[in-house]
């Protein structure tokens, strides 16, 4: 049990770090260290996704320029499909072993710093390799292994965490991964001419990723823990989709999919519609996606840090979720009605907060309606597939509409109805306030 504050101490305040509680009621092997902890998902989050954006974002396009300049937008386009692929089911399937793990370092410190280890070597192969073929496979291991370290410290929240708290270390998180996904790509600018310098230092960085997370919050043994037999039941139980108490699960995990659906299904042609739809000119656009970001990046940051807390204080999450959902939607059909650049730029705000909120409150959710705790890391990984997926057809769907209907405006209220309807699933769970 969590324990309760001073009467002079905020409720979702960190307690001061030399106390340790019980996270999780039901496993008495899990403790909440907080300034530890807070500062290993901060730390963590921000490390494991870093890397990621920057070559995604800048990097391998810069390094695709040198070696394969003819071929480069089929290229990225493979890269992306075939990495989202693979991490999808990689999430899931490093969650299910680091749930079955017995180790003195814990069941999710081994995975991490294997997974850290591996990422960095295929990101050294990947940047010292001038063959595109090699390129597309080195980034497809880079991504099985990334999801080695993000699906174990992850799941610490679930485990580590007292539900009351949740909010505040999601948010913790949530604003660690911010500043890897924005941070990176800044860095990461830097080297656009030179990108092996900046592969090179990222793939150091992703190598330190779960090592530093171990070494500031280490686990408990679990040696002690008993085991499942090797069975059919056993792989049924830990490597497939829940199917016993988990009626309030499927309605988050289908609720996540579509708040990331209608997001996503504006945010990758937000280029074409300034310039298509809005009839601006290619310099202009940049300048208003540039404006569009910080306005992005701002929001998220702020409403992100705070939103968790204040769910720890009312101990609510459904409200702020479904209201992350409608604000997202409201952002969505501004530009229907308003074919001018500036109705972009409220796009950012609306749909920025919406995000930010959305982002930190709605993983703190996640954890309150796994059916097991000891699948935590599996089933929140299904629910990460969500996020995978929205992003996935989000930028297919939009594709779809533009060419059936020939323009832009119809996917505007497509995404408002996609991010409208989430919330008639979010409302029916029973089991999180």
């Amino acid at each position: 049990m969590s324990q309760t504050p001073a009467p002079d101490q905020s409720p979702y305040a960190p307690a001061p770090d030399t106390t340790t509680v019980t996270a999780n009621p039901h496993d008495g092997r899990t403790t909440f260290r907080p300034l530890r902890l807070g500062l290993a998902l901060f730390i963590g989050g921000a490390l494991w996704v870093g890397p990621f954006y920057a070559y995604n974002a800048v990097l391998i396009p810069a390094r695709l320029e040198q070696i394969a300049p003819a071929d480069k937008v089929g290229l990225i386009a493979m890269i992306a499909i075939t990495g989202s692929l693979v991490a999808m089911f990689a999430n899931i399937i490093f969650g299910a072993l680091s749930d079955l793990t017995r180790s003195r370092f814990g069941r999710r410190a081994p995975w991490m710093i294997l997974g850290s280890a591996g990422a960095s070597a295929s990101l050294f192969v990947l940047l010292s390799s001038e063959s595109t073929t090699v390129v597309v496979f080195s980034w497809m291991a880079f991504q099985m292994f990334l999801n080695a370290i993000a699906a174990p410290l992850i799941a610490t929240l679930a485990e580590r965490v007292p539900k009351a708290r949740r909010g505040t270390y999601s948010a913790i998180y949530g604003v660690g991964v911010l500043i890897g996904v924005f941070g990176s790509q800044i860095a990461a600018s830097f080297f656009t001419t030179d990108p092996t310098t900046g592969m090179a230092i990222f793939a150091v960085i992703v190598l330190l990723a779960g090592p530093v997370v171990v070494l500031i919050s280490p686990e408990k043994s679990n040696l002690n823990q008993p085991r499942q037999s090797f069975s059919v039941r056993m792989i049924a139980d830990n490597f497939s989709f829940p199917r016993h108490g988990a009626r309030d699960y499927y309605f988050a995990l289908f609720g996540k999919l579509l708040v990331i659906l209608g997001a996503y299904s504006l945010s990758g042609y937000q280029l074409y519609i300034l310039t298509d739809y809005m009839g601006q000119t290619l310099a202009e656009a940049g300048g208003t996606m540039a404006m569009m970001g910080i306005i992005q990046l701002g929001t998220a940051l702020v409403f992100g840090a705070i939103s968790g807390p204040i769910s720890d204080r009312i101990g609510r999450r459904k409200p702020l979720v479904i209201g992350s959902a409608i604000l997202i939607a409201l952002a969505s059909l501004l530009p229907f009605f308003v074919v001018e650049p500036w109705a972009m730029l409220v796009y950012a705000l609306v749909g920025g907060t919406g995000l930010g909120i959305f982002n930190s409150v709605d993983q703190a959710l996640n954890t309150e309606v796994l059916p097991n705790i000891d699948n935590a890391a599996k089933d929140l990984g299904i629910l990460n597939m969500a996020t995978t997926g929205g992003q996935i057809l989000g930028p297919g769907l939009t594709s779809s509409i533009v060419g059936i209907t020939g323009g832009y405006a119809p996917v505007f209220i497509v995404a408002t109805g996609i991010a409208t309807l989430s919330t008639l699933l979010i409302v029916p769970i029973r089991s999180v306030r």
